[in-house]
This record gives structure tokens, C-alpha cells and sequence, in this order.
């Protein structure tokens, strides 16, 4: 049986070669982040972001809930859970369309807020929750 810490790493090595290697991932990777609490923040929206897509592969339509992407991808029973540590989980979804925020819990230098959709450019903010508007994170 291997070491649950083993799993984890692994997971997180997989997760990051696939982000960066696939041609339809989300185009800002989590080298953008400038903490551990914002690369976490990073790395979960572009699980979320991958499971997304293969729900709609799988149902003609993105998920309408978090807990519907359990088991898409990557995407744990844990993850479902909208609060990230640092970080407090917006989603929204229309089937048609999607969106996810991730709101800091204390805005810092270390903490800005995230947001992404089914486009898939991730975008931020530095003192305010993160929409369709905000700057493009590069």
C-alpha cells in the first residue's frame, strides 16, 4: 500500500505536468502565484476547470453543482467543499456556462482573489473578489 503522502505528491505532480502540457488547459499556470496559499488557490481552479470539461464531454453540459464533478477528472469529495483554507470557493453554473472565484478570507500581499470560467483565462484581483473584468493573470 503506498504511504497516503506518496499518493498526495503524486497527485499534485500529475496534476501540474497535465495543466502544463495539455493544449486546453487554462493558459495561466500556477508558476503566477506568489504564496503556497495562492499556488494551492491555482492549482484548484485548474482542477476544477479540467473537470468541468469532461463533465461536458461526458453530458453535453457543464455541472451545475460541485459535488456533480465528483469523480470528473481529478475532482475529490473533499473538493467540493467551498472552504480552501486561505480561501472561500465561488461557483456558479448555468449548464451552459460556468464561473469560479476564489475569494481570500484576508486580502494581503499573498492572498488575491482568482477567477475563472469555461474560457478558461484565469484573472485577478488584489483588494476585491475577481470577475469576468479583472486583469488577466500572466
Amino acid at each position: 500500500m503506498v504511504p497516503k503522502t506518496a499518493r498526495f505528491l503524486t497527485v499534485i505532480l500529475l496534476l501540474t505536468l497535465c495543466s502544463w502540457a495539455s493544449p486546453q488547459a487554462p493558459q495561466n499556470g500556477p508558476a503566477s502565484a506568489t504564496s503556497p496559499a495562492e499556488m494551492r488557490a491555482l492549482g484548484y481552479l485548474h482542477t476544477i476547470f479540467g473537470s468541468e470539461r469532461e463533465y461536458k464531454k461526458k453530458h453535453g453540459a457543464y455541472s451545475k453543482t460541485m459535488a456533480a464533478l465528483v469523480g470528473n477528472g481529478s475532482f475529490t469529495r473533499r473538493m467540493a467543499t467551498t472552504d480552501r483554507g486561505d480561501y472561500t470557493v465561488k461557483f456558479s453554473s448555468t449548464g451552459e456556462h460556468f464561473a469560479i472565484g476564489m475569494v481570500p478570507k484576508t486580502f494581503d500581499a499573498e492572498h488575491r482573489a482568482f477567477f475563472i470560467n469555461e474560457t478558461g483565462t484565469v484573472r485577478f484581483e488584489t483588494d476585491k473578489p475577481a470577475g469576468p473584468q479583472s486583469e488577466v493573470l500572466k
